[in-house]
C-alpha cells in the first residue's frame, strides 16, 4: 500500500449530526493545526536556519498583519461552511458529507488550505527569517502535492460528476480576477 492510498483511505465522511459538535471538532483541528504548523514547525525552522532577511519594517509588519488577518478570517468562514453546509470538519476522518461549493469555496477550491498558507506566509514575512521562509515554501509545495495527489482523487471518487463540474468552474488556488463573459451580454 502506498502512502497516497493510505492517506486516501483515512478520509471518511463525518457521522456527527450536531452543528455545535462539528464546530467543536473543527476548532480542535484548528488549534492543533495552529500549534504544530504555525508555532512548532516555524519555530524549529527559525532555530535551524537563524538567518535574518533584510526586509524593512514598512514592507514587513503591515503586510504580514493583513495576510494574517485575512487568513484567520477566511479560515473561520470556511470552518463555518464545512460545519453547516458540508456537515463535516477539515479532519480527514470526519470529512464533510456534502460537497461544499459555497462561500469561499466558490472562489477557490481549497480556501481552508489557502487560508492556512496565508497565515504561514504572514509569519515568514513578519519574522523575516530564512528558515521560516524555506518552511513556508516547503509547506506550500507539500500542500499542493497533497491536494493534487490525495484530496482531489478522493473527492472525485466520493462526489463524482458534481465534483468534476465544480473543478471546471472553480480554480484550485488563485481566484479568477474577472467574471466569465456571458453570451449576449
Amino acid at each position: 500500500m502506498t502512502l497516497r492510498s493510505a492517506l486516501r483511505r483515512s478520509i471518511r465522511a463525518s457521522r456527527t449530526r450536531s452543528t455545535a459538535a462539528l464546530w467543536s471538532k473543527s476548532l480542535l483541528n484548528a488549534v492543533l493545526f495552529f500549534a504544530v504548523f504555525m508555532v512548532a514547525l516555524p519555530g524549529l525552522a527559525h532555530r535551524l536556519v537563524p538567518v535574518a532577511l533584510p526586509i524593512p519594517d514598512a514592507l514587513r509588519v503591515f503586510p504580514a498583519g493583513v495576510l494574517f488577518g485575512v487568513g484567520i478570517l477566511a479560515w473561520l468562514a470556511c470552518l463555518d461552511v464545512f460545519s453547516r453546509r458540508g456537515r463535516g470538519t477539515p479532519l480527514p476522518m470526519d470529512a464533510p458529507r456534502n460537497l461544499v461549493t459555497g462561500g469561499l469555496f466558490s472562489v477557490v477550491r481549497n480556501p481552508i488550505m489557502a487560508a492556512e498558507l496565508l497565515v504561514i506566509w504572514a509569519e515568514a514575512l513578519y519574522l523575516a527569517n530564512l528558515g521560516v521562509l524555506l518552511y513556508a515554501a516547503s509547506i506550500s509545495a507539500a500542500a499542493h502535492l497533497l491536494v493534487v495527489h490525495v484530496e482531489e482523487p478522493e473527492l472525485r471518487e466520493r462526489f463524482g460528476e458534481s465534483y468534476e463540474r465544480y473543478c471546471q468552474k472553480v480554480p484550485r488556488w488563485l481566484p479568477r480576477m474577472r467574471r466569465p463573459v456571458r453570451d449576449g451580454h
